[in-house]
């Protein structure tokens, strides 16, 4: 269980920004015995890498807090974040030998797949709002919210590795801001539909 949380967790991060769970889990490889990257993702660890994950960091961090920018950077990321969920979920399957289940283990295309859903999903949401706010807020919301996303992501991957049953806490959350938020966009896209076609009279 500790396992899929842990994985689901930086999914969850991943969705919100690409890179903070990826250098979140290479730096905490080198530096603790909390994460253990199984074979094939050693590479995660290296510190080149890891400098060429923060340089992307870097980058993403200035371009999502521009308004307009931050929606073609969204588009961009549709595949870049689902890639980095299945990544980091994949990546700390080596989590399951303390809770002894070898089924995540055995079977290495279920984490992927999870990774990317849960990244997909959270991505989406966020591309979904970020517009309704930039419109809402005359773009002065996209850094505020921005910086908000970025410290969610850095919080929701330390959880996910120090503390995975908070994941639940968060994930029901998450859900419900995701319930509101197309629900208010839902609203928005009526009233400009109605402003564009007023009725007869």
């Amino acid at each position: 269980m500790f396992a899929a949380l842990t994985g689901l967790g930086l999914s969850t991060a991943a969705g919100l920004n690409a890179y903070i769970p990826l250098l979140v889990v290479g730096v905490l490889a080198n530096l603790t015995d909390r994460v253990k990257l199984p074979d094939g993702y050693a590479w995660l660890s290296n510190w080149g890498v890891l400098a060429i994950i923060a340089v992307l960091l870097v980058a993403e961090m200035v371009l999502d807090k521009v308004p307009a920018v931050d929606t073609v950077n969204d588009a961009i990321q549709t595949v870049v974040r689902p890639a980095a969920g299945g990544v980091v979920f994949s990546a700390t399957n080596a989590a399951a030998e303390l809770d002894h289940s070898t089924w995540m283990a055995e079977n290495p295309w279920a984490g992927w797949l999870l990774g990317i859903v849960m990244a997909l999903a959270v991505h989406t949401l966020k591309a979904t709002a970020r517009p309704v706010i930039n419109a809402g807020t005359a773009g002065v919301g996209a850094p505020v919210v921005s910086t908000a996303e970025d410290a969610g992501s850095l919080g929701m991957s330390l959880i996910a590795v120090f503390l995975p049953l908070l994941v639940v806490v968060v994930l029901l959350l998450l859900a419900l801001l995701a319930w509101w938020t197309f629900r208010r966009v839902r609203r928005l896209r009526a009233r400009r539909r109605i402003r564009r076609n007023p009725p007869p009279g």
